[in-house]
């Protein structure tokens, strides 16, 4: 059993975080590592986004970015999308990332999000890890449009 010294730092994070969340975007791209920290604090500075991370050893190695955006169904009640969530490779399987989910989720529901959606790529694996936490694929169908 984990004592409570054993949790991790779960915080939103700060521009001043940018340098460290440089790696955890590169994991998520399968494609050409580009993550910046100036994008990195625009997306932080952008109104109704948060992003959470979890800090091992004064390092953020979890990262999960949450956006609540507004909405003009269920009576106005925004809507929440999580998205770029990943854990370092050497850091994954302690629970960091279901930390950094649940700080997301709570956020939005305090915000009075009516749902939450996320997509996750189908060759990740990750399924199974977002089902854990509640999520489901029976609601919604996603689909991607990219620009060529």
């Amino acid at each position: 059993m984990k004592s409570r010294s054993d949790e991790p730092a779960v915080r939103p994070l700060t521009p001043a975080d940018r340098h460290d969340l440089v790696s955890l975007y590169d994991a998520l791209t399968l494609g050409p590592k580009t993550a910046r920290p100036k994008q990195i604090a625009e997306i932080m500075a952008h109104p109704g986004t948060s992003v959470f991370g979890a800090e091992v050893d004064a390092r953020v190695v979890a990262m999960a970015t949450l956006h609540v955006l507004p909405n003009a169904t269920f009576g106005g009640r925004p809507y929440a999308l999580i998205e770029n969530v990943a854990t370092e490779q050497a850091f994954r399987l302690r629970g960091l990332g279901r930390h950094v989910m649940q700080a997301a989720i709570n956020t939005a529901w305090d915000q009075n999000a009516y749902k939450i959606m996320l997509m996750t790529g189908q060759k990740r694996g990750a399924q199974g890890f977002y089902q854990a936490l509640g999520f489901d694929s029976e609601d919604k169908f996603a689909m991607v449009l990219r620009r060529p």
